[in-house]
């Protein structure tokens, strides 16, 4: 699935809750900060970079690479975000939860995207990894409030007046 088949104002607006800014390149343009170059989303500071043709998966893994990073920690963020394995297992569960969260895609999408990429993981899939192997990620998720007791996202407050992927007007309140 690529960004042009969903809605980017759904995801820009995702990102949004998170303080990070969907940045839109010409399709014919290179992606800034992109690690895979092609049509992998980039990363540069707060912005996630990205094209009509890149993979709704690379746009979720970047930005949840930066969604993981303390605040403080994201301005000096260029192109390479992973400070550890650890990490990058807890952002591999992320991105599959945060695909519930855009309407279109879902979870079990963004896992089998995951697995015609290329990742690999010992179990043999994503959503393998997801259900049954991931123990120590999402402990590092719930340490640092990013997944609740039921392993949801824990989503920050909206800013005021911010129209929701798949939701009413938010309100103040």
């Amino acid at each position: 699935m690529r960004l042009r088949d969903i809605s980017f104002a759904d995801a820009a607006a995702l990102l949004a809750r998170y303080g990070l800014q969907l940045e839109r390149v010409a399709d014919d343009a290179p992606i800034p900060g992109s690690y895979w170059g092609e049509c992998e989303a980039g990363l540069i500071g707060t912005s996630v970079h990205a094209r009509g043709d890149t993979p709704v998966h690379s746009l979720l893994h970047e930005a949840c690479h930066l969604i993981v990073l303390p605040p403080v920690r994201r301005a000096a963020v260029h192109t390479d975000a992973t400070d550890s394995v650890e990490e990058e297992d807890a952002v591999c569960l992320l991105q599959a939860l945060l695909g519930d969260l855009l309407p279109g895609v879902g979870r079990a999408r963004v896992l089998a995207d995951m697995d015609a990429w290329g990742y690999t993981f010992r179990l043999g899939s994503a959503a393998a990894y997801f259900e049954r192997d991931a123990e120590a990620a999402w402990a590092w998720l719930a340490e640092r409030g990013l997944v609740d007791a039921a392993r949801k996202p824990v989503l920050p407050d909206a800013p005021v007046g911010a129209q929701l992927p798949g939701k009413k007007h938010v309100t103040a309140t």
